[in-house]
């Protein structure tokens, strides 16, 4: 084997720590931009907040003459670029500390558990009654229905409580189900329905002939089959439509008020407003963090450079690349924010069926950016409209084809769609056929397979079950 040295020439990409920050703060939402943020004012003390100014204790002193130009540059970059209308910086201490009380009030809400026991404790039950009572509420879920049967409990309860017996499981399961709110304790929809009904004033005009619907007919009330219920329980057409509307006032789910649901809260990024006859974006102010480069630090860092100070320097420049690339994700994310808005303004003039077919492509190329960036723009970036707010992907949209040459936005579609079932004869409902055949009167070639896809991704229920008396 002959062995001889070969020069080979090749190109690869190489990411850069200061790219590979850019395109993860890019991708995150401002919930999560600001947790990680958080990460690096913790690890780096040359790193700091400047919402102190705020509060009026001003801009910090100019650094000397020979001290680094370390703050002022970044710093009034990421300000102006946070310039939010006219309005002024509301941001402050004082305000955070009255929004973590108000978050604090809102997480001290009891849950329905919480409540029940509260409500027991008040009761004049026996002591033994009431720790049957509690483990009872110990196994109701989110929405107040009992997840474990008789025997169930028995087992549990028989390894904490003494001579436990099945008939006071059934005793303590009666006592709970006669507290607030109505229909909590039951066992399935019938039972928490039939709750709520016996619950009201006795005088409730058609409460006699609705607890038998509930108890007995749930079922034939699903199916639409009201031809047998005015049977069953012997009501004209009309009394049979008050029956209905009384049951339809309930509450299917009476413990889903209380409690400790994953409630979720979109920030804006950008709101969109109308300025001199154009639909203009901006950037949300009190959704940026304004960052600089703390002064005391960099002083420390400019006295003892002849000193070795390293450290200090690789976490200045760490700083400043964080400085530049928060700034570059939200100029970018305004970027594309106005392209998406110059080519969909038809929507914010006149709602979702002027919605017009979009790609990824067609801004990438509007703005000079690859279509992978720009799907990481529009990921969990919302912007505040007069029509309410939107996810930025909610702009995006495959295209159907129109008689005239031209193309239907899926998502007017979809708007097309729920007006006409809105506006239907709830006698004489829809189908998915007659859908696509209106469509089609209009220009538009939907079939009828599609119709039934954008009406079920929209939760509309099929024309049989849509049927009303």
């Amino acid at each position: 084997m002959k062995h001889s040295l070969q020069l080979k020439l090749s190109q690869h990409l190489t990411l850069t720590p200061q790219l590979q920050q850019s395109i993860r703060l890019l991708q995150l939402s401002t919930v999560e931009l600001n947790q990680e943020l958080e990460r690096y004012l913790a690890e780096n003390p040359l790193l700091e907040r400047s919402d102190l100014e705020a509060e009026g204790e001003g801009p910090p002193p100019a650094p000397p003459a020979d001290a680094p130009n370390t703050e002022a540059e970044p710093a009034t970059q990421l300000d102006d670029a946070a310039s939010f209308g006219d309005e002024p910086v509301s941001g402050s201490r004082r305000n955070d500390e009255e929004n973590d009380d108000f978050m604090q009030l809102a997480a001290a809400e009891p849950t329905l558990q919480e409540a029940l026991i509260r409500q027991l404790q008040l009761t004049a039950m026996s002591e033994r009654d009431k720790r049957v009572a509690l483990l009872v509420i110990a196994h109701l879920d989110g929405d107040g229905y009992l997840t474990a049967g008789p025997g169930e409990l028995f087992e549990i309860g028989a390894e904490e409580i003494a001579d436990l017996e099945i008939e006071e499981i059934s005793i303590a399961l009666r006592q709970v189900q006669n507290l607030e709110p109505a229909g909590v304790g039951a066992r399935d929809l019938s039972e928490c329905l039939t709750l709520q009904l016996k619950a009201l004033d006795p005088a409730t005009p058609h409460r006699e002939r609705a607890i038998e619907l509930a108890s007995r007919h749930l079922d034939a009330l699903a199916a639409r089959d009201f031809n047998k219920l005015r049977r069953v329980l012997g009501v004209t057409e009309d009394e049979l439509r008050e029956v209905r509307a009384l049951i339809l006032t309930l509450d299917p789910k009476p413990g889903r008020s209380w409690g400790d649901g994953d409630v979720r809260y979109v920030v804006p990024d950008v709101t969109v407003r109308k300025a001199g006859g154009r639909w203009v974006a901006q950037l949300n102010r009190d959704a940026m963090p304004r960052l600089r480069i703390n002064k005391m630090y960099a002083d420390l860092l400019q006295s003892s450079r002849d000193n070795g100070g390293r450290n200090l320097a690789g976490q200045l420049q760490e700083a400043r690349w964080l400085i530049k690339n928060v700034q570059q994700r939200f100029d970018t994310i305004l970027r594309v924010t106005q392209a998406i808005v110059d080519r969909q303004k038809n929507f914010f003039e006149h709602g979702e069926v002027a919605m017009r077919p979009l790609v990824l492509r067609e801004i990438a190329d509007a703005v000079g950016l690859h279509e992978s960036t720009i799907s990481r723009v529009t990921t969990q970036k919302y912007m505040l409209t007069t029509r309410g707010i939107f996810e930025l992907k909610y702009f995006f949209g495959s295209h159907v084809a129109t008689d005239t040459g031209g193309a239907c936005s899926s998502t007017a579609i979809r708007a097309l769609i729920k007006q006409l079932v809105a506006a239907e004869d709830g006698r004489k409902p829809l189908s998915d056929h007659r859908i696509s055949d209106i469509l089609a009167q209009q220009g538009i070639q939907v079939a009828r397979r599609t119709v039934a896809k954008y009406r079920e991704a929209m939760h509309i229920q099929p024309a049989n079950m849509r049927k009303s008396i």
